[in-house]
């Protein structure tokens, strides 16, 4: 089984934790130890946010701004990347060939983001479609889809199931504008709909959840499932 984990920054390190860096690095191991081909992309949360806002306020441009969040990504990359052990690929992957390469030959990979423009939601399910990913992770502060912002909206509906097509109709009026409120974003839905790949959505600041969505999907947060995809998929009904 292959599959890609994207852990937000907030998700990761709201702040400078080393427990918690280890507890979502022990979930990652012990699923390469049982056979898992895994790779990881890491967001940059709270601390991108305030290194963006500070270099807004000096008068950088939007691409500069952008550049500055990858930074602080792959820094976040690096703190996951201590605390995994040998079988782990050393270096952060700066693009998919890299990444692909290392789990190819059986490393675990771990990247942040890749290019301005594209958040690393969107490179997460890029990813998982260039490595041919059985199923990508977002483990997120959330515990799933809604129908609109829970945190604002009292009535938003949570979703156990979507399609990709779905899930792509429901992020879009929560993607526009700043202050976005979309658990993945609009890109990432989209490549995730073009490649009709299966992906789970869920609250990962335990990590154990994670590992237990991986291992038998097992999870309390959202399916997003292609059109046809009936039953299990053979990982977990073998699991």
């Amino acid at each position: 089984m292959r599959v890609v984990v994207c852990i937000g920054g907030s998700v990761l390190a709201p702040e400078l934790d080393p427990s918690r860096v280890k507890g979502h690095a022990a979930v990652i191991e012990g699923l390469a130890t049982e056979g898992c081909s895994v790779a990881a992309v890491v967001g940059g949360g709270g601390v991108a946010r305030d290194y963006i806002g500070t270099a807004r306020e000096l008068g950088a441009n939007e691409v500069q701004l952008d550049q500055i969040g990858i930074d602080v990504t792959r820094i976040n990359a690096r703190l996951l990347i201590a605390a995994l052990g040998p079988q782990t690929d050393p270096k952060v992957a700066h693009d998919y060939e890299e990444a692909g390469d290392a789990v190819r030959r059986g490393d675990v990979s771990v990247m942040g983001g890749v290019m301005p423009g594209q958040t690393t939601d969107a490179v997460a399910a890029a990813l998982a479609e260039y490595v041919g990913a059985d199923l990508l992770v977002y483990a997120t502060s959330v515990d799933g889809v809604y129908s609109a912002d829970p945190d604002a909206d009292a009535d938003a509906e949570k979703y156990d199931r979507l399609t990709p097509e779905a899930l792509v109709d429901v992020i879009a009026p929560m993607s526009r504008g700043a202050g976005a409120s979309a658990p993945v974003d609009l890109l990432a839905a989209k490549l995730i709909q073009r490649s009709g790949m299966r992906t789970i959505v869920l609250d990962g600041t335990d990590p154990e959840r994670i590992g237990a969505a991986v291992r038998r999907g097992d999870h309390g947060g959202t399916d997003v499932v292609p059109a046809g995809a009936d039953g299990e998929p053979t990982y977990w009904a073998e699991g």
